[in-house]
This record gives structure tokens, C-alpha cells and sequence, in this order.
């Protein structure tokens, strides 16, 4: 009997050791691994190395290549075998044109981007979904299930539009069992983290000097401690740490797991680092109100997520309903309905 055929697209390092895990849980099904990757015109962006600060190019896609090559994966690049019977990603920001025919999952990554004006502009203008970047996941509806972290989530995915019968609460890998941090040992204890991110490398704003000061005061005399995410200029961003924070430590290149587990107050912007540090009971300070974070902390199921997405899976192979995909022309319009409903409860459109 054939063997059902799978691919799994990575990403980030999280993104790609997500998919590793969930494959682990699939024995009896062939399965392949490629990067990130687009088709069209961002597919020739890629090749010109314009698109190198993004997880198709840079260096997101030459460590989940290593990843890859490490664990003995087997790679299709881009899928070019052009013949599964599913598809599994972490992000539909993109939908390269060759997987839109096949039966296809999407899972979570983890925190999502919070909504500003670039979700607006990108909705009301119908832009590529990649312009407003994570706060637009699973609103390409160009999958057939979304495995999220949480009731949290689910809600908040549903409330920007994802079809609530297309999601499985599952809880999402690497974040489903923060309780073994605390058998994580580090060389510092009681210390301020600030995990950075890697905004301007992404070509956003970020007031970095602003941060710094406010988490000198957080501080208070307390050890500094900066985390560098893994897609900053290290050279430039460790430069300007100790211009402005001389007295901070400055950490990069290693995995921020055991400095959560060991510090007294994490300060981030919106990363997935403030699930982990609320679940261990530190400290937190964000851009996000605590109470909405409280709402969406993944599901802690001791790693188990892997296998009930796995689940979630053969459902889906076995499963005969039609692969069915929304027409951008209806995608548009709902797209206009969804954000004069924001712009009503937001009370910004006053209707007399």
C-alpha cells in the first residue's frame, strides 16, 4: 500500500523544529521538508537576495537548510515533486501557487503581530497579506484546517475572520510544556531580560534607545541582561546596547529558554517569550495588555501537541470532501465587511 506523501514547510528554527516534531508523529506516511518559499514575482525577489531579512531568505532559510541536512530530512526544495497528499506550514502569510491544489494544514507559530494601521490599510486595500505580516495569519482561508495554541487564540483568529470550522485547538509544539523550564540552569539569577526583536531588520519602526531606558528603570540596579533575536545585526544592535547601556550584558546566539527560566522580569515587545515567562510567574512587561496575553497562553499538555495535530491530519487524509478555495473577488469583499464591523465597534465610524 502506498504510503500517504506529505511536505512540511519550515521557516524559522521554531517553525522548522514544529514541523520536525509533528512529523515524528506520523510514521507511516512519506514525508519531505523544504524552507519558506513563495512563487511569482516574490520567487525572483528571493533569487535577487532583496528578500534575505525575511524566513525565505537570509539567514532563517540557511539554518532550517542545516536543520534539515543535520537530521537527516529528506528536502524537496519548493516542493517541486508537485505530488502530496497534503501539506503542512506554520504560516500563510504566503501561498506559493503549487500547494493551493493539494489538501493542506496550517499551524500556528505563535504570538501574532497585534492589529495596527498596516492591518487596516492592508485589508481595506486588499494587499498582500505579508504587508501587515502576522497579524494577518489564517486569513489567506487558503488551507482546510488551522491548528492554534488555545480558546485564547481561537477567538482571536475568529474575530478577525478565519473560519471557525476550520480551527482545531490543538496547542501548537515548543510551546506546550513550559513546565520543564524549570530545569533549565543558567549563569546568572534574579536578572532583568529583555528579549529584542528584530523589527528593523523587517523594515518596521522601533525606538530601541526608548527601550533601553525604560528597561534601565525597570531594572533599577538589578543585572541587565539583552537577548538579541537571531535575525538582528548583531555587530550593529550589541554597538548600540553598550552606547546606551553600557553596565547590560548582551547575549546572541544562543537559545533564550534558559535565560526566561532564571530571570525576575522579562520586558519584550510582542514575542511568544511572554507565554513562557507568565507560565513560570515572572515579571512581565510588553506592548500588549496582560490581560488579552493571559487569554491566549497556549495549552499546556506536557509536548503532547505534536501528536494531536498528527491526528488532526489523518483526518484530514482520509477525509473525501473537495479541496475548496475562496475566490480573492469574495475574499475582498469580506475583507470591507470585517473592517467597517471593527470600525463600528470601535466606535471610530459614528452611524447616525
Amino acid at each position: 500500500m502506498k504510503k500517504p506523501k506529505i511536505l512540511f514547510i519550515g521557516g524559522s528554527l521554531n517553525q522548522t523544529t514544529m514541523m520536525h516534531k509533528i512529523s515524528k508523529e506520523l510514521p507511516e506516511c512519506e514525508y519531505y521538508f523544504t524552507p519558506y518559499f513563495a512563487s511569482g514575482v516574490l520567487s525572483l525577489l528571493v533569487k535577487m537576495r532583496i528578500l534575505e531579512f525575511t524566513i525565505m531568505g537570509g539567514e532563517f532559510k540557511r539554518k532550517t537548510l542545516e536543520y534539515i541536512k543535520k537530521n537527516n530530512l529528506k528536502l524537496d526544495y519548493k516542493g517541486k515533486n508537485d505530488d502530496y497528499d497534503l501539506v503542512i506550514t506554520s504560516q500563510d502569510l504566503i501561498i506559493p501557487d503549487n500547494i493551493k491544489k493539494f489538501k493542506t494544514l496550517l499551524v500556528q507559530e505563535g504570538m501574532t503581530d497585534p492589529i495596527d494601521w498596516r492591518y487596516h490599510v492592508t485589508r481595506f486595500l486588499h494587499l498582500p497579506r505579508w504587508c501587515a505580516s502576522t497579524s494577518m495569519t489564517g486569513l489567506s482561508h487558503q488551507y482546510d484546517v488551522f491548528c492554534v495554541a488555545s480558546e485564547g487564540f481561537r477567538n482571536q483568529f475568529i474575530d478577525r475572520g478565519v473560519n471557525p470550522n476550520k480551527i482545531y485547538v490543538t496547542g501548537i509544539p515548543n510551546f506546550d510544556d513550559f513546565e520543564k523550564f524549570t530545569g533549565y540552569d543558567f549563569e546568572h539569577k534574579n536578572f532583568v531580560l529583555v528579549a529584542t526583536s528584530d523589527t528593523r531588520e523587517t523594515l518596521k519602526y522601533e525606538n530601541r534607545k526608548k527601550l533601553i531606558q525604560y528597561a534601565q528603570k525597570i531594572a533599577n540596579g538589578r543585572k541587565l541582561i539583552f537577548k538579541l533575536h537571531p535575525n538582528e545585526n548583531i555587530k550593529k544592535r550589541t554597538a548600540e546596547l553598550k552606547k546606551y547601556a553600557p553596565e547590560a550584558l548582551v547575549y546572541h546566539g544562543i537559545g533564550i529558554d534558559p535565560l526566561i527560566a532564571n530571570c525576575d522580569v522579562l520586558i519584550t515587545r510582542f514575542s511568544s517569550t511572554i507565554f513562557p515567562a507568565l507560565a513560570l510567574g515572572k515579571e512581565v512587561h510588553c506592548d500588549i495588555d496582560i490581560n488579552i496575553v493571559k487569554s491566549l497562553v497556549p495549552i499546556q499538555n506536557r509536548g503532547t501537541s505534536a501528536k494531536s495535530i498528527a491526528d488532526v491530519s489523518r483526518e484530514l487524509l482520509l477525509s473525501t470532501k473537495p479541496i475548496v478555495r475562496v475566490k480573492e473577488k469574495n475574499k475582498y469583499l469580506e475583507d470591507l465587511k470585517l473592517e467597517l464591523k471593527y470600525l463600528l465597534k470601535e466606535k471610530l465610524v459614528r452611524v447616525k
